[in-house]
């Protein structure tokens, strides 16, 4: 899969979180220290990440103003910051990369802020004390069509930590000899680890940049306080449909009604996608989204009744009154995640109208094509991810891995609500109004493209029940037309042979050779037999000239299901 980016125009939805835990060369675990970076600004001059001086394990990783989660990775020696992204499975850097090896293969990522487009190349991939030789990456040379100024992004390059089946790279080269392999998988398959599995926890900086914890990347090892993550329900990957192996996200099942909304109601949205359970919803774990993406009903359910709350159609999401407080709870695997109100609306982008300042709603309306084709209903991006602690075990999807259980996400909230209503009276203040009634909830608009994909959605939610019943009606309307052939035949040939046994019989000429039946009516018993057997008479020891039998039977035609 591919991540997509929200349309935010000012905001770098960047694909993916979960990367820097690169090069395993043994089976110890690793893990990455998070720390806060101050400043609100979504464009920063790039610069390279410091190691800590007092660490001896992991990457110092970088929250860049709650938007972005960068981390450095080495290409032959070469350093490089990139975003860390659990929705896509690629690794592209843009740059000079020395001594690489060209494997003259082109690859084109696309994503909603554009498209990272170069030859494969192969490179010593490097992470702290581990690394993967001959790591396959795209070197990427053109990034005119980014819709923000790469130059001076703090970032140059992306590594995606998603299934392998993804891939771009991987599909692109041989899949045979596993020389396309994204970078974890690498890794697992070199280390064979017995525990094939990252953890991700996201910290949140506050208006100050500044946070009260660290956030964290582990590689096969539970951050220390956060053991009981591993005693959650295992949310097994495979129990989500796709359409092919390409489309295979870390995707879970919520349960029934997998959101409780401001007003504490559930919300009732149903799911999209076919085989799926109506009453649940598909959401794809996807570090690379600063805002997460639900369903639109869902969005205006969150938003619509918020008093002064505005739709901004131009970039395609909720503006609401900062110093309205949201709280809404996501469910899965019977366990509440409540979201953090500075997470359901956030002050990094605002806009002020009318001496009014407007904070950006954080759980936009997904417009993305794979969403809208029934793929998935939700993209739980940084906005939910601050508030969960994950864990995400590969299993079987690593080829040549020890692991051979099915792959499964199990995930710890981290949030809880009187906490939470606290930090955000004394970041945004108490004065926080009542929802308006329900009937006077807002929504926003639909696009005419987004009311034609919904349409042909619903056909692709049902097209496999669709498909059968087309099937069921042939084979019956062929089943009928061939028994009516069969009937109508031997019904020509029953009649055919009937008249043919007519015209064989002798006509009866003269009255002598009947016994009226007036005489017949006069005659006792034994009359009535005489005259029978002379009426017979006539006919005895007269060859028979036809071939009919009444008690002959005829064959059909039979036919069976090709």
């Amino acid at each position: 899969m591919r991540s997509l980016f929200p349309r935010c125009a000012h905001t770098l939805l960047l694909p993916g979180l979960t990367a820097l835990a690169l090069l395993l060369p043994t089976a110890s675990a690793v893990r990455i220290p998070v720390t806060p970076v101050p400043g609100s600004g979504y464009v920063h001059a790039p610069r390279r990440l410091a190691a800590r001086a007092n660490s001896t394990v992991g990457v110092e990783v970088e929250n860049v103003s709650n938007v972005e989660y960068l981390g450095n990775i080495t290409l032959n020696g070469e350093t490089f910051t990139v975003i860390l992204d659990t929705g896509s499975a690629d690794l592209w850097v843009a740059g000079s990369v020395p001594n690489s090896n060209d494997l003259g293969k082109t690859v084109s990522l696309s994503y909603a802020i554009g498209t990272a487009k170069g030859n494969v190349n192969s490179a010593k991939l490097t992470f702290d004390d581990y690394s993967v030789d001959n790591q396959a990456f795209v070197l990427v040379t053109d990034t005119s069509t980014f819709s923000s100024d790469f130059a001076t992004a703090a970032y140059k390059g992306l590594l995606g930590l998603g299934p392998n089946s993804g891939s771009v790279i991987y599909r692109k080269l041989d899949a045979d000899d596993n020389g396309g392999d994204s970078a974890l998988f690498r890794i697992f398959e070199e280390s064979q680890a017995t525990s094939q599995f990252i953890t991700l926890y996201l910290n949140r900086l506050d208006s100050t940049g500044k946070s009260t914890n660290q956030s964290e990347f582990t590689i096969s090892e539970v951050i220390p306080g956060f053991e009981a993550v591993q005693q959650q329900q295992k949310l097994t990957i495979k129990d989500v449909p796709t359409l092919t192996d390409a489309d295979q996200h870390w995707a879970v099942l919520s349960d029934a009604w997998g959101l409780t909304g401001p007003d504490g109601n559930f919300v009732e949205i149903g799911s999209t996608v076919p085989r799926v359970d109506d009453d649940k919803l598909v959401a794809v774990i996807d570090s690379g989204f600063t805002y997460s993406q639900v369903p639109r009903d869902m969005s205006d359910a969150i938003y619509g009744r918020v008093q002064g709350a505005w739709y901004d159609e131009t970039q395609e999401l909720w503006r609401v009154p900062c110093a309205q407080e949201l709280s809404i709870t996501f469910h899965f695997g019977g366990v509440d995640f409540p979201i953090h109100p500075l997470d359901v609306s956030t002050s990094d982008i605002t806009v002020t109208q009318a001496g009014t300042k407007y904070c950006t709603g954080t759980f936009q309306p997904i417009t993305t094509a794979f969403s809208l084709l029934g793929e998935y209903d939700i993209i739980l991006g940084m906005s939910f991810l601050r508030n969960a602690y994950v864990l995400i075990d590969f299993g079987d999807f690593v080829d040549n891995g020890k692991d051979t259980s099915d792959p499964f996400v199990q995930m710890l909230p981290t949030t809880t609500n009187t906490t939470a209503h606290v930090e955000f009276q004394s970041a945004r203040g108490n004065s926080s109004p009542t929802l308006l009634p329900a009937s006077q909830q807002s929504h926003s608009p639909e696009t005419a493209a987004e009311i034609k994909a919904h349409r042909e959605q619903k056909v692709l939610k049902y097209w496999p029940y669709i498909l059968v019943g087309c099937l069921a009606f042939v084979f019956i309307s062929t089943g009928l037309c061939i028994w009516a052939c069969c009937m109508r035949r031997k019904r020509r040939r029953a009649a055919a042979a009937a008249t043919a046994a007519g015209l064989a019989m002798p006509t009866r000429q003269t009255q002598s050779d009947y016994v009226a039946l007036g005489e017949q009516r006069g005659l006792g018993v034994a009359g009535q037999k005489d005259a029978m057997m002379s009426s017979d008479s006539v006919y005895a020891g007269r060859p028979s000239t036809s071939s009919f039998r009444p008690d002959q039977e005829y064959g059909g035609y039979g036919y069976g299901k090709h």
